[in-house]
């Protein structure tokens, strides 16, 4: 396939310009002026070419279209308040009818899984947004753990056994305490099978965790749980990502010296709950200009996945550079999630996942025209 003459926004240059776009098994061959090739030629003139939009946080596929009377009702354990083990790849439903409306909208790849009832709660996927199964649709089977801080695991357990910040905090910290002395006990064993820890799940589920092949995917809304997520993976040496950051503008220079990575939203709510009560399209313009690696989120379904651009638009009417609204929806959340070898820009050897449109997709008017996904239209 042979895009010709877009004006092409690659997620890396800050200026867009106008070129060509060769596909060939799948991937992003070359990108540039005058790129020449055989196969299906697509008269971009007037268009504008973006990478497939992305997003960090979802809950798409397991929180069906529908509700609990739709589709599926998968994504909270309501029995464990602790339960590493589960996986968002066993919930996900690849026929949510709120898929294909995602990426009618131009969103290609998200990461999806567990809510936040649970202190750790199981692990996010990455999927492409198309395919019959989630083997078709499977970038990354494990992106990340899911950990809640704040009023969600005191809310679902408050009669079991979490009804205060600290608990939570002190639920975490003990189960991963277990997950280091586990791992250590094993890696001693070695190949000597009579020396082994017994066998425990839940543990196994944590060692990508303590050897930071993943990270603590961290539910926290306000400024108290943010410091509470970075205090945690600090002690235990962890990558941490933040997600939702309601308060993040609250603490700017202090999530600027950690340098953790942030998912911005679900922005485009009602304030449901106290710790909702500082959230502001401010908040992703805030943390971008000072260093911050941002990210902006749907948190589907809460805000519909096809509204992803339209949220960052929102962010640069709040101030938010431009191109950094962007990132925030392309380069940035594929970072976030460990698969920026394969998607979030317009560069070669990357997956040929391309939005076409007729302007700017962060304005309501905009239309898109092709989306593109892994070299094929998908619409």
């Amino acid at each position: 396939m042979l895009i010709k003459n877009a004006v092409i926004h690659d997620a890396i240059h800050p200026e867009p310009y106008t070129g060509d776009i060769l596909v060939k098994d799948g991937k992003i061959v070359s990108v540039g002026a005058a790129v020449t090739g055989d196969g299906e030629v697509i008269d971009a003139s007037g268009l504008h070419a973006y990478p497939g939009f992305v997003d960090a946080h979802s809950h798409i596929g397991l929180d069906g279209y529908g509700g609990p009377t739709g589709n599926t009702f998968d994504y909270n354990e309501m029995n464990d308040i602790c339960c590493p083990q589960l996986r968002g790849l066993d919930s996900y439903y690849a026929q949510d009818a709120a898929i294909p409306m995602a990426l009618e909208g131009g969103v290609t790849t998200v990461a999806t899984g567990p809510g936040s009832a649970n202190v750790l709660g199981g692990t996010f996927i990455a999927v492409k947004l198309y395919g019959n199964t989630v083997e078709e649709a499977l970038v990354d089977p494990a992106v990340a753990m899911k950990c809640a801080f704040g009023e969600n695991p005191k809310r679902c357990y408050r009669d079991k056994c979490d009804s205060a910040r600290m608990t939570t905090a002190a639920i975490l910290r003990q189960t991963l305490f277990e997950a280091r002395d586990y791992m250590l006990r094993k890696e001693a064993a070695g190949d000597d099978i009579t020396k082994m820890p017994k066998f425990d799940m839940k543990m196994e589920a944590l060692i990508p965790v303590m050897k930071r092949e993943i990270p603590l995917k961290a539910h926290a809304h306000r400024s108290d749980d943010i410091m509470t997520a970075i205090r945690i993976a600090k002690e235990f040496d962890l990558k941490l990502t933040i997600e939702h950051c309601t308060e993040g503008h609250l603490i700017v220079d202090e999530l600027a010296a950690a340098g953790v990575p942030v998912a911005v939203g679900p922005t485009l709510t009602n304030a449901s709950k106290l710790e909702l009560l500082n959230k502001s399209w401010e908040t992703p313009g805030v943390l971008a200009a000072a260093g911050v690696q941002v990210s902006i989120i749907t948190d589907a379904p809460v805000i519909p996945e096809q509204y992803l651009p339209l949220c960052a638009g929102l962010a640069v009417k709040a101030g938010m550079d431009p191109f950094m609204a962007l990132q925030a929806i392309t380069i940035n959340p594929a970072r976030h999630i460990g698969i920026e070898d394969r998607v979030g820009s317009l560069e070669a050897g990357k997956d040929a996942d391309i939005v076409l449109t007729d302007g700017d997709p962060m304005v309501s008017d905009t239309a898109v025209k092709y989306v593109i996904v892994d070299g094929k239209i998908r619409k």
